[in-house]
């Protein structure tokens, strides 16, 4: 999608209601949906974080973040995520966690981006988080800045690819509750992406298609 064309579908963007869970679930691992569908998230006494999709434009395309999180002992080692992180008592609310986290970890100032709505909320079993996912846009090409110590690498998608159906699979991975799990995902050129991220993209990729 080229970015003039997004730039004209942002008012539709922020008024469109959410499609929810229901998209979250096409792209949970199996043995999760009916877990996930039951839960009573309150009685889990979640850590809270904040995520931030992010687009903008390249050589006049539109293209969304992502972050290669680095090999570390927790849940989200090694894997492909939206820049975010864990809410801190200073954030005024999950917006600014997510804002602020974007910026430590690919360095783009939070006052360069604005935010086009807020997602669905996400629990995540293994890690016992609830996730703020946002929505957000730069009118230029940001000039990334990776936090060395989180971030092994910056993975630019464009958008067409994230949106394209084509490049949904099945994967087997290894996660941190199993060894070779089969999981939904998608592939963008060897970069899979599976879990949490993959379906808050789900959702992403339906907001679209019902704006276009």
């Amino acid at each position: 999608m080229d970015f003039s064309s997004l730039q004209n579908l942002v008012s539709k963007l922020k008024k469109i209601e959410l499609p929810g869970e229901q998209f979250h679930y096409q792209l949970a691992p199996l043995f999760r949906q009916d877990e996930l569908k039951a839960l009573n998230v309150k009685h889990k006494n979640p850590k809270h974080a904040g995520v931030l999709s992010l687009l903008y434009p390249k050589q006049g395309e539109t293209y969304m973040a992502f972050i290669l999180r680095k090999t570390y002992k927790g849940v989200h080692s090694n894997q492909v995520g939206f820049p975010g992180g864990r809410y801190e008592e200073e954030d005024q609310n999950f917006k600014t966690t997510a804002l602020r986290e974007t910026e430590e970890e690919i360095g783009v100032p939070a006052n360069q981006i604005k935010v086009i709505k807020a997602l669905t909320e996400l629990y995540i079993p293994p890690s016992n988080f609830l996730v703020y996912p946002f929505l957000g846009i730069m009118e230029e090409e940001p000039n990334f800045k990776l936090q060395e110590s989180e971030v092994e690498a910056l993975l630019e998608i464009p958008l067409s690819m994230c949106l394209d159906q084509s490049n949904f699979c099945n994967e087997r991975i290894d996660a941190s509750y199993a060894k070779l799990v089969e999981v939904p995902a998608y592939n963008f050129n060897g970069n899979v992406v599976w879990g949490a991220t993959a379906m808050i993209l789900s959702e992403i990729r339906e907001i679209f298609v019902r704006v276009a």
